[in-house]
């Protein structure tokens, strides 16, 4: 089972891609955060978890859907983005609690054919 830090590093990655907004923000909760309980996060982060959480299920479903796609399909872009930020600065928050809280992390390449270690490290020569 997948971290909190891991969760919210590969929701962060979900809404980097180039599909459209709205599919990105059920993706990242449908993959990643639907699994995440509150106590295991960093208490500082808690409240705006639950705020997105709500944010993502707050609609009631038309018959085929579920809450999170009658929650995306009511938002506008921007409140959409204003979501996909929330979810952004959590990760962030997290980043900054420390390692403990990342403690299982590793890096994932967007670009397989990058050797992401070897330019890391050429990066840090420079």
């Amino acid at each position: 089972m997948a971290n909190s830090w891991e969760c919210f590093h590969a929701a962060t990655l979900e809404l980097v891609r180039s599909t459209p907004i709205k599919n990105r923000l059920s993706e990242a909760y449908r993959r990643h955060l639907s699994i995440l309980k509150d106590e295991q996060l960093p208490r500082e982060v808690r409240e705006d978890f639950a705020k997105v959480m709500h944010i993502l299920t707050c609609v009631k479903p038309q018959p085929g859907e579920d809450r999170v796609a009658a929650s995306t399909r009511k938002m506008s872009n921007r409140e959409a983005d204003e979501c996909a930020s929330m979810i952004v600065q959590i990760f962030g928050a997290m980043n900054s609690a420390g390692p403990a809280v990342r403690s299982t992390a590793s890096i994932v390449s967007l670009h397989p054919e990058i050797d992401v270690p070897a330019t890391i490290a050429s990066i840090n020569r420079a």
